[in-house]
């Protein structure tokens, strides 16, 4: 994995996850009698006090409309506003024109796909994804696909999870216009060599697109460094807000692009006759934006920060490693997503117990994890399941939550009898 752009390892710095903890009210309470274990950080991550207390004062102090009002509120909600846009441009070492804001990762991707797709995918073209997607950057492209008349190609992975570069290299042509990819998986919690990727991709003209979703909690992000066409992303996967993200993009691209939402504040002037749009970013923030989660993306990312990113990751590939080996010396369970490069995530089946019988079992011991497809059904098929458990894991985890997810697992062998 390369340092210059994606950097796991801990900076000199050590996080105290129990003192983390107490930054976080949610954590504080029962569940079924149990203190909660919260293992679903993947799905999404609890909100420490400094995001809620922004939440708070924005609306107590600041409630007003950006960009349009003279009146001191508007003023001050418009620098806040102003403020994340920049906080989120720095996070991933971006400029703030090339920052748009969006309701999440799902929203940016099918920005891409109905403004910058539409302009460059044509019939019997493609857009090349891989097999490991979440249903977010498969879907935008199927209909972009079917509605253009143009095709859509899967690089596959092995057994372990893995991106298999060799067929990459197979699938990079001219008649490939776009490719999208995932940062991390997850369902698998395979870290991509993203870097290789878009490299091998630009020495064929093609842009590329990440969904990085699952990478921006655990992964330093340099979209320069890496020289990505377009990063997505979510707030609240990093102790943000829910409903909240931005989509990056290269200026050029953003410049070029026709906004894919009209109405108020996306345009320069509007009569009868036509219209002329704002200035990027603006041209794709049509309306009222969610003023209050964007200064609660911020506030998140001011926290990321205070903590340290390097300490996070380290941490958490501790507990992952932990919770792996815990987990693997459980008979009857197999794991799925056993990549040499991962976050935290920890996806696994056990034998004839169907993983929604696992994950009501372990709520009962005050354990949440995830079970289902993950919104990644091809990465189901492609392991012959129909559903895995999933713990994940985030800054203020401890390596008693993965005891008590072991325990809980016990507690369903013994129910089972398996």
């Amino acid at each position: 994995m390369s340092t210059c752009t994606t950097q796991t390892a801990a900076s000199g710095r050590r996080l105290d996850p129990l003192l983390l903890r107490a930054e976080f009210p949610i954590l504080e309470q029962m569940v079924h009698g149990h203190p909660l274990v919260y293992l679903d950080n993947a799905a999404t991550t609890q909100k420490p006090r400094t995001v809620l207390e922004a939440l708070e004062r924005y609306y107590e102090r600041d409630n007003a409309n950006v960009h349009r009002g003279v009146h001191l509120l508007s003023q001050r909600a418009t620098d806040a506003f102003e403020a994340a846009r920049r906080k989120v441009a720095r996070f991933v070492n971006a400029s703030p024109q090339e920052i748009v804001f969006t309701r999440g990762t799902t929203e940016a991707v099918n920005l891409v796909a109905q403004s910058f797709g539409l302009q460059h995918v044509q019939r019997g073209d493609a857009v090349l994804v891989s097999h490991m997607e979440h249903h977010s950057n498969i879907v935008p492209w199927q209909l972009l696909c079917e509605r253009v008349g143009a095709k859509l190609l899967v690089i596959p992975i092995d057994d372990r999870g893995v991106l298999e570069l060799d067929a990459l290299d197979r699938l990079l042509s001219p008649r490939v216009k776009l490719l999208g990819l995932v940062h991390a998986s997850n369902a698998l919690g395979t870290l991509n060599p993203v870097a290789e990727v878009i490299r091998r991709a630009h020495a064929h003209g093609i842009p590329v697109l990440l969904d990085g979703a699952q990478a921006l909690p655990h992964a330093k992000v340099d979209v320069k460094a890496l020289d990505v066409d377009f990063y997505a992303c979510s707030a609240h996967k990093v102790y943000g807000p829910t409903g909240i993200g931005a989509l990056y993009a290269k200026k050029q691209h953003l410049q070029a692009m026709p906004p894919w939402q009209g109405g108020g504040d996306m345009i320069l002037s509007v009569s009868f006759a036509g219209s002329k749009w704002n200035e990027v970013p603006f041209k794709f923030e049509a309306g009222t934006p969610d003023i209050a989660g964007a200064i609660g993306f911020g506030a998140a990312l001011d926290w990321v920060d205070s903590v340290g990113l390097g300490a996070i990751a380290a941490h958490e590939a501790e507990l992952l490693a932990y919770a792996t080996e815990r987990v693997r010396e459980l008979p009857h369970v197999r794991l799925i997503g056993t990549a040499p490069e991962k976050v935290g995530v920890l996806s696994f089946v056990f034998d004839d117990v169907h993983p929604h019988d696992v994950g009501t079992i372990l709520d009962q011991q005050g354990v949440a994890v995830r079970t289902g497809h993950h919104c990644a059904q091809p990465v189901m098929e492609r392991y012959g399941v129909p559903a895995t458990v999933r713990a994940s894991f985030a800054a203020y985890n401890t390596r008693a939550d993965v005891d008590a997810l072991v325990d809980g697992l016990r507690a369903v062998r013994e129910m089972f009898r398996v």
